[in-house]
Order: structure tokens, then C-alpha cells, then sequence
């Protein structure tokens, strides 16, 4: 294994585009996303090319995020007759893919915001409240008004909670001022972000970039809003004004190891970035621009000029406290289903998908893109009596970016084995491809998806 080593610090990316860029370009920016957002990386819906299943099945989807919609779309098309419901209060649609692009200046935060009801099937029910508990042995829900769906079948991609509690003295009101950023959640949090990195790429001093213990979405934004951060010091000619401190939680940068060989030595090697391993953040004091760290020699409280804050992150507390719950310990809280049928473990109408569910990896778009095929798939099998065939492989992808105009296109499967889509990108090497698709492309596949068309 080789990786490339950018012997160009300092520079900053061209504007001119090269004949290779104009040639990768000229391809449909859909159609050339479609493999790096994961197309055959698990079994396609089959009712997309066959006769719709004819049912009178009473299907509800909590959920309107990525997972839900797609599932709306998929199923709507799937099924002929069915009543499908999706219950979820969220009118406004983030592009979450694209907030780490926002909180490092690269895009505007109006281009990451939609509005689901563009996405929303024709024919599907769609309730706009929130659902506070599962009943699952009497086939309800049961929303914030108190009111109870039944149901024949349930999808759960109600997606995740961040844990900003678990921080003491933080709280999201805090991000873009005394020096705190967060690049999660909304379009918001990263606009007030990419105010407080401008601040500290003018001023210099201290970063700390933090990530917590467990799962959590999009594993690589931490890395992706560190490293953008030091290459806006190299361009801003201020690098040298500024220490710049990782603080990991476990002993990996990344769950990938041909991708944490590379970021273990590639951080401190080429970038200065001081790794601290085995630090969880439990507490910070805004005024006084002070964080606190557990670690096994006990707390430890350091300075900053700047932090990124990543808040641990768990299922929805109407999963956490209901029977829908796994127990197994590696994903304690999350929702329990088979990881390769989607389907819960213990009722075997319940289905889920998005970063809700508890597998070993993919809380990703690109792993939302795997998944839904593959519980729309055996949903509608499960509902035709036919045996269930399709299964997700663990396909997640991350794209990279360790500049502004590189990065690496990290696909990956269960196995933790590179999978990668595109023969002519070498996966062990930057590359200005990554970022093109990042920049221009996978925006356009993920709305696909939503439509169910990918």
C-alpha cells in the first residue's frame, strides 16, 4: 500500500480545469456519481423492472429524512394498492452530505436546504408530526399529539440524536461564538462555523478538532473539517500562526485500516497535526476558552482559540426506550435489524434503514443508497410471500477531502475491504477526482435517490 504525498503545501487549487477534468466532466454528473454513491453494491429493487405487487398492505415510514423518502419512493412504485404513510414533522430538507463544505467556506449554506415536499410521492400519506413511541407488539405508533397509526408494516429511518448534554457547559445556541464550531445537524451550524474557522485562520492560536466515542454520522467530517482547516492556514499564509491538536477517542483515526495506516501517519508527517488518543471532550467553559478531556490518567483541561465540537450521537429516544431497541452491546440503543436483510431481528414486520439502524458501519449517504434498496426489496418479497434474496454488503463511502480541490474516494464493505467503483481512481492515492465529485457531482445522485430513481 502507497499513498501519495502532497509535496505541494501552500498552494491552492487552480481555477483552470485541465483536458482530464473537462473529459471527467463531460460525463452526466448523475451517471458518473452513481458508483461512488454505491450502485451495485447491493441487490437493486426488482419491482423497478417488474410488475408493481398488488396489496391492500397498510405500510407506515417514521421518517422523512434521506432514508424515509427514498423508501416512500421506492415503495410507492413497488407496490400497487398499498397505503403508505410516512410520519415525520420536518418540512425543510438538509443536504447533510454537503455541511462540511459549508462549514469550511467551500459552499453557501443556501444550497444544502430543499423542502421534502418536493420529494414526496404522490399517493403517500404524510403526516406531519413526530413519533414519541413504538408499540410494536400491537403494530402502532404513537406521535407527539398522542395520536396512535396502526400498521401491517413499519420502515423506522427516523436517522439519530447528537448528544450535545454530554458535553457539559455546551449547548448548539454556542456554535459560531467563543470560538466553537460544530459542522453537524443543520445548515446553520455550519454557516456559524465557517465564521469561527474564518476567525481563527485570521487570528491563529489553538485548535482543538474533536471526535467522540461511538457511532456516529458520517465518521470522516471530523478528519475532513480538521484538514480543511489547516489547508485554509497554508493558503492564508498562517499556518505557522497556529497549533493544530486531533483529539480521537479510541486508538483509530478511521474504521478502515488501510485508511487509518495512512491518516495516523499522514497527520502528524506531512500536516503538523498532533494526534491525542483516548481523549473524550466532557465539558467546556465558552468564557473562558477552556475544554476538559477524560482520559485514563483522568481530566485534562486545555486552551483554545478554536474547537470543533462533535457531540456523541444515539439512536431517537422513541427507539433507545422502546422494544425496537437492540441489546446486543456493540449497538446497545440502536435499532435492531439483520445487517445484510434490513429486517428487525425480533418482529419480523419491521424494517429499517438510514442511521437508525445498528450495523457496524454506514451511517452515510452512500450507505442509505445500499440500504433502502435492500429493505424495499425484501419488504415487498416478505409481502408476496416470496423468500427473501436481497442483502446489503456494508457498502459505505466516504469521500475524502484533505484539501480544498483532493481528496480520497474511501469505499468500503463489512469486511472493512477497499470496494472501490472506479478502476482509473486509485483508492490509496489523493486525487482532484474526489473532490469534483464532492464539489459537483454526488449532490445531483442524492436527489435521484430521493426520487427513488438510484
Amino acid at each position: 500500500m502507497k499513498f501519495f504525498r502532497n509535496s505541494s503545501k501552500g498552494t491552492s487549487l487552480s481555477a483552470d480545469v485541465s483536458p482530464g477534468r473537462r473529459s471527467f466532466l463531460s460525463y452526466s454528473a448523475t451517471g458518473a456519481a452513481l458508483a461512488a454513491s454505491g450502485l451495485g453494491a447491493s441487490t437493486l429493487l426488482s419491482s423497478n423492472t417488474a410488475r408493481a405487487v398488488s396489496t391492500r398492505a397498510n405500510i407506515v415510514i417514521v421518517g422523512a429524512g434521506a432514508a424515509g423518502i427514498s423508501l416512500a419512493a421506492r415503495l410507492s412504485r413497488g407496490l400497487d394498492g398499498a397505503r403508505i404513510t410516512i410520519i415525520d414533522s420536518r418540512e425543510v430538507h438538509y443536504y447533510q452530505p454537503g455541511l462540511t463544505l459549508v462549514a469550511t467556506g467551500a459552499w453557501e449554506p443556501a444550497r444544502v436546504i430543499d423542502q421534502n415536499s418536493r420529494y414526496m410521492p404522490s399517493g403517500v400519506n404524510w403526516i406531519k408530526e413526530t413519533v414519541v413511541e413504538f408499540d410494536p407488539d400491537n403494530n402502532r405508533v404513537y406521535t407527539e399529539s398522542g395520536r396512535g397509526v396502526d400498521y401491517d408494516y413499519l420502515l423506522v429511518a427516523n436517522g439519530l440524536r447528537l448528544d450535545f448534554d454530554a458535553i457539559d457547559g455546551m449547548d448548539p445556541s454556542l456554535i459560531g461564538s467563543n470560538g466553537i464550531g460544530c459542522v453537524y445537524d443543520n445548515p446553520d451550524h455550519a454557516g456559524r462555523t465557517w465564521q469561527a474557522i474564518q476567525r481563527f485562520i485570521d487570528s491563529g492560536g489553538t485548535g482543538l478538532f474533536t471526535r467522540p466515542p461511538g457511532a456516529i454520522k458520517c465518521a470522516g467530517a471530523p478528519l475532513k473539517v480538521t484538514m480543511l482547516t489547516e489547508h485554509g492556514l497554508r493558503q492564508a499564509g498562517s499556518r505557522g500562526n497556529a497549533d493544530i491538536q486531533y483529539f480521537e477517542s479510541s486508538q483509530a483515526l478511521f474504521s478502515q485500516p488501510d485508511m487509518n495506516v495512512f491518516l495516523k501517519e499522514h497527520f502528524p508527517e506531512d500536516r503538523d497535526i498532533a494526534i491525542n488518543w483516548e481523549h473524550r471532550l466532557v465539558g467546556i467553559d465558552p468564557g473562558r476558552r477552556e475544554a476538559t478531556f477524560a482520559t485514563s490518567d483522568g481530566e485534562r483541561t486545555l486552551d483554545y482559540d478554536f474547537i470543533h465540537v462533535v457531540p456523541p450521537m444515539t439512536a431517537p429516544d422513541s427507539v433507545r426506550n422502546s422494544a425496537l431497541a437492540s441489546d446486543e452491546a456493540a449497538f446497545a440503543g440502536w435499532l435492531a435489524v439483520d445487517r445484510h436483510t434490513m429486517q428487525h431481528t425480533r418482529y419480523p414486520n419491521v424494517f429499517g434503514a438510514g442511521d437508525v439502524v445498528g450495523t457496524p458501519i454506514g451511517k452515510t449517504a452512500a450507505s442509505v443508497k445500499a440500504q433502502v434498496p435492500v429493505a424495499t426489496e425484501n419488504l415487498i418479497s416478505l409481502i408476496a410471500g416470496r423468500g427473501m434474496r436481497a442483502s446489503y454488503d456494508g457498502y459505505t463511502s466516504c469521500p475524502l477531502i484533505t484539501e480544498r480541490g483532493r481528496g480520497i474516494l474511501v469505499e468500503f464493505d463489512y469486511e472493512l475491504k477497499m470496494v472501490p467503483s472506479f478502476g482509473f481512481i486509485n483508492p490509496y492515492e489523493e486525487h482532484w477526482v474526489p473532490w469534483v465529485m464532492k464539489d459537483r457531482m454526488l449532490h445531483a445522485a442524492y436527489n435521484a435517490m430521493l426520487r427513488g430513481r438510484i
